[in-house]
């Protein structure tokens, strides 16, 4: 079955959605129920066949003419996008279906095929497909100021999320196709010897604010014998599997950048995606597991969204903080996400041990109230959770000078409310004093940014 990719007629919708003006219709009831809808666009190739494009005047119109690059890996025609006609065509493709359907955004496909040759980056840049990112970029952002330009980006190539006027690309956002092949990497590796390869998951954020990330799991990673996520999940154990699953889907969910996620995966499928079925609704009712899973994906979606602290600063640096990255010998991370007002600390253990006792070092003195757990027996966990506020203790630990005791679960990640205990008002008072000298120093150093589009 085709999933849409190979593109004949640009301006035509599938009958599969219906008419176009039941489309038009779908999108204006999503949009009154509050659901944005993105489309899916092929701008780099189209498909070979005889009704399409190719050859359209009995020369190479739209495509390159016969050569070695005349033809992508997926057999269909690259658009010759040095050409100002073929430009337009698809600029105006873009503009039509946002100005007459109303979609809220553009995600655009094997982008990185555009950007160098044939997709090879030892082939070098093509610099008139540049070009055309760059400008229909700025045109679709002038004249709709509200749409989301996604590119679907798999290269190192920089500045794809920067504004065209401070010479970048000018898409929104970036899929971070690293962050996916290195999580299911690791997620794969027997516990035993997680440790080292740690750094598969800690990595991320050392690149993170290069660009304005998007966290896929997408349809890809889920067909063509790869395995559904649940399944690619360590060990044969049916409850360990769905216990990573959710530690991994937690991880996901709080960390910066906005997040993908493909139908399907929400219901912990074992069957991996045919186009041609729907999704297995008759897991809900018949596997309690699959249920439990389902709840455990409605109440983090509740926890990340309706909390600031999880995506107001999502490309802000003073949004996330480590609170300790390298503990590879437990396999367990554990950092901030914050924004004012608001901070919580989310703790992940990658490996089956319950952590008793367990000590972590804090930046703050503070009172910790665990709101989300992963190991909770209504997700299908083994209920290992810290019902009662922890607080702080004046402890160094791992090089904070505060920090506190509690249990971590085996496969489990614990979010905590991070409430900061209010200082003494002779400290306050001695802060107080030395402000004027703080703000002098800190007003010769203000730097003006703009800040991100969101």
């Amino acid at each position: 079955g085709s999933w849409g990719y190979q593109v004949s007629q640009y301006y035509s919708a599938t009958s599969r959605y219906g008419t176009p003006q039941q489309l038009m219709k779908f999108v204006d009831t999503c949009h009154k129920n509050g659901i944005g809808v993105i489309i899916d666009f092929a701008f780099v190739h189209f498909v070979r066949d005889s009704y399409s494009l190719g050859n359209f005047d009995g020369t190479a119109l739209y495509e390159y003419p016969p050569s070695d690059v005349s033809q992508s890996q997926w057999g269909s025609y690259n658009f010759n996008l040095s050409k100002g006609d073929v430009q337009s065509y698809l600029m105006s493709c873009a503009a039509f279906w946002l100005d007459v359907y109303h979609f809220d955004g553009i995600r655009m496909d094997a982008i990185n095929n555009g950007i160098y040759w044939m997709g090879d980056k030892n082939r070098g840049v093509n610099d008139r497909s540049v070009d055309f990112f760059k400008k229909m970029n700025r045109n679709l952002n002038r004249d709709f100021k509200n749409v989301m330009l996604i590119a679907e980006d798999s290269s190192d190539y920089p500045n794809v999320t920067k504004p065209v006027e401070e010479g970048g690309l000018g898409f929104d956002y970036k899929w971070d196709m690293g962050w996916m092949n290195d999580t299911l990497k690791y997620m794969k590796i027997d516990p035993l010897w997680r440790r080292g390869s740690h750094n598969m998951v800690n990595w991320s954020m050392a690149y993170f604010y290069f660009e304005r990330f998007i966290l896929p799991l997408s349809h890809d990673e889920v067909v063509h014998g790869k395995a559904t996520i649940v399944q690619k999940m360590f060990g044969g154990d049916y409850h360990n599997k769905f216990a990573q699953a959710r530690v991994l889907y937690t991880y996901m969910m709080t960390h910066p950048g906005k997040k993908l996620n493909f139908m399907g995966n929400e219901l912990g499928m074992f069957r991996e995606w045919d186009e041609t079925k729907e999704l297995d609704w008759f897991l809900l009712n018949d596997f309690p597991m699959h249920k439990m899973f389902h709840d455990f994906f409605r109440d983090l979606n509740a926890l990340t969204t309706k909390n600031p602290a999880f995506y107001e600063k999502d490309y802000e640096q003073d949004g996330f903080m480590w609170i300790d990255a390298d503990n590879a010998d437990e396999n367990m991370y554990a950092y901030y996400r914050m924004t004012d007002g608001q901070k919580y600390a989310v703790v992940l253990n990658m490996s089956p041990v319950t952590r008793e006792n367990f000590r972590m070092g804090l930046y703050d003195d503070c009172t910790l109230t665990e709101v989300f757990n992963t190991d909770s027996e209504c997700y299908g966990g083994t209920g290992v959770v810290n019902p009662q506020p922890i607080k702080s203790e004046p402890i160094c630990h791992n090089q904070w000078y505060h920090s506190a005791v509690f249990t971590l679960p085996p496969f489990g990640a614990v979010v905590f409310e991070v409430k900061i205990t209010p200082k003494p008002k002779e400290e306050t008072d001695s802060e107080e004093e030395a402000a004027p000298k703080t703000a002098k120093t800190a007003k010769t150093k203000k730097v003006t940014k703009k800040l991100p589009k969101e």
